[in-house]
């Protein structure tokens, strides 16, 4: 039965907010190349195909990240994956600094992938085991926040070094290039994230599949109160119930090899990332560039974007446990579909300069501005956080850590295609890359509307099959 909206506990919002600030890393981290991407280019003379697995390295150490952080989690707890997690973020963020050679900097960006990985799981498992049914949308969309947020905050980090120096490429302080300081200032966030990892407690579902029934009762009465504590704990060890460890093995299903589910969360992840989002943070500073805008107002543009995701999230959280999750994907989705369209329009009609890119004249610069920004709007009120609530809150108790492992590992590898592949793309004709992007929008609407039913107020026990797929 689906609880009434209510708000969470203060302790509830806490242990959601320590969580949520792995996703703040992972949101830096992401987004973090983005300022630095053409003074490292310059400086290590990389040509555009090294250049572009420099930037999509990370990607590829997020998928192996995200398939270990089930294991780790399950094992050794959510805790201890976040440590491990914070400890990578600072290793690579003083590597990155410092590398001394392209393939050093692309070595130290997957280890901060890994690190990326982690959190892409671990953050959404834990929130959605401490998060009240009735609030657990708003408190999961923390994590989208706090990913936005780092993606905003990392911007204007490169944006005021690269002023302060001069220029990205410049020496700034203490003989260092700016954009090597672009990388190092992650160490502040890392430290806060393993430091206030360590004032949390356990997640109670983990507890609780450890036989700590004392210490889970602790946490439930702090964030849920004393209504009903006993029979939510019932429920959660009867769903936990087996006499193993959770494995790969609980994901199996009949549907080529795994349960539909599963599948399901797959699909989610790869949508949210193949309707082309990483493109607009990944290379906007590029993009701009390319269309006529110079450096510096490119780095404005990009800047003011994220501040679009930043607000259109918080929408996404005032609004998830009232209207649902799945009525803001379809919204979302149709958005996408639209403003997608126009700026593939925009571009593949706009006249090409000397060197091949598109120069938008007139008001097309200013219709295309509008319309990216408006994309990222779509893509911020829904499938930005509803999908991480989603996997969150989708899948039962017993293999919520691994089938997440999966589903965030298949996205990450949805990101690195759609990273790697936009070069190409953009060379081919910026109309062509956003049109791809525009029909895999219209893709996600079909694919919301036939698999996904809403799961707005329900109990994370009761996910076992109400939550999957309409098969």
């Amino acid at each position: 039965m689906n609880e009434p909206d209510e708000s969470p506990s203060g302790a509830a919002i806490m242990l959601a907010l320590v969580a949520a600030l792995g996703g703040f890393l992972f949101g830096y981290d992401s987004a973090v190349i983005n300022g630095a991407i053409t003074a490292i280019g310059a400086q290590f003379q990389a040509s555009p195909a090294a250049l572009g697995l420099t930037v999509s390295s990370a990607l590829i150490g997020a998928a192996a990240g995200a398939l270990g952080a089930g294991r780790i989690g399950d094992h050794y707890g959510r805790l201890v994956a976040m440590r491990i997690a914070a400890a990578l973020f600072l290793v690579s963020a003083i590597g990155s600094g410092l590398a001394n050679g392209l393939l050093v900097l692309a070595l130290f960006r997957v280890l901060g992938g890994v690190a990326v990985g982690m959190a892409s799981v671990i953050a959404p498992a834990y929130i959605a085991e401490v998060s009240p049914a009735g609030s657990r949308g708003r408190l999961g969309s923390l994590q989208q926040l706090a990913i936005v947020s780092g993606i905003f905050l990392s911007l204007l980090v490169d944006y005021a070094i690269a002023a302060s120096a001069g220029s990205s490429h410049a020496v700034w302080f203490g003989g260092l290039e700016a954009w090597r300081w672009m990388f190092v200032a992650m160490v502040v966030p890392a430290l806060a994230y393993g430091i206030l990892s360590f004032a949390i407690p356990e997640s109670p579902r983990q507890l609780l599949a450890e036989g700590k029934i004392a210490e889970a009762q602790e946490v439930l009465r702090r964030v849920l109160g004393e209504r009903g504590l006993a029979a939510k704990v019932t429920r959660i060890r009867e769903s936990l119930s087996a006499d193993r460890e959770p494995s790969w093995r609980d994901l199996r299903g009949p549907a080529l090899g795994l349960l539909p589910v599963v599948w399901v969360g797959i699909g989610l992840s790869v949508f949210q990332q193949f309707v082309g989002i990483n493109v607009i943070f990944y290379y906007s500073s590029v993009l701009w560039q390319a269309v006529g805008f110079s450096e510096r107002n490119s780095l404005i543009i990009t800047v003011i974007t994220s501040v679009v995701n930043v607000l259109t999230t918080i929408v996404a959280i005032s609004l998830i446990d009232r209207w649902g999750r799945r009525p803001l994907l379809l919204v979302g989705s149709a958005g996408m579909a639209v403003t997608l369209g126009i700026l593939a329009f925009v571009f593949g009609f706009a006249p090409l300069d000397s060197s091949g890119q598109p120069h938008l004249m007139g008001s097309a610069g200013l219709v295309a501005l509008v319309s990216a920004n408006v994309y990222v709007f779509a893509f911020g009120m829904s499938w930005g956080p509803v999908v991480w609530v989603l996997l969150g809150e989708k899948f039962p108790n017993r293999i919520r850590a691994a089938a997440l492992s999966v589903a965030a590992s298949a996205q990450w590898i949805a990101n690195w295609v759609i990273s790697t592949t936009f070069p190409i793309l953009k060379n081919a004709g910026l109309g062509l890359a956003y049109g791809l992007y525009a029909t895999f929008a219209v893709l996600s609407f079909v694919f919301v509307w036939r698999f996904i039913q809403e799961s707005k107020g329900r109990e994370l026990e009761d996910s076992d099959s109400e939550l999957a797929v309409a098969s």
